[in-house]
């Protein structure tokens, strides 16, 4: 693996994290009853006015 395409793979790694993390704090940001509607993981267990999470980009796949 040469160094340019490890660098190809962190930034790529990087973005599909990072559109994932934005995606999740717009559905977090929509009322809790749409949450709840849609089915968001965790809207069943969250109170509405509970602290958002913030997600870490190099999480797990």
């Amino acid at each position: 693996m040469s160094i340019f395409s490890a660098i190809g793979h962190l930034a790529h790694e990087y973005s599909v994290a990072r559109n994932r993390y934005l995606t999740e704090r717009q559905v977090r940001a929509l009322p809790y009853e749409i949450q709840k509607d849609i089915g968001w993981p965790d809207a069943s267990e969250r109170q509405p006015s509970s602290r958002i999470a913030l997600g870490s980009w190099a999480g797990g796949r």
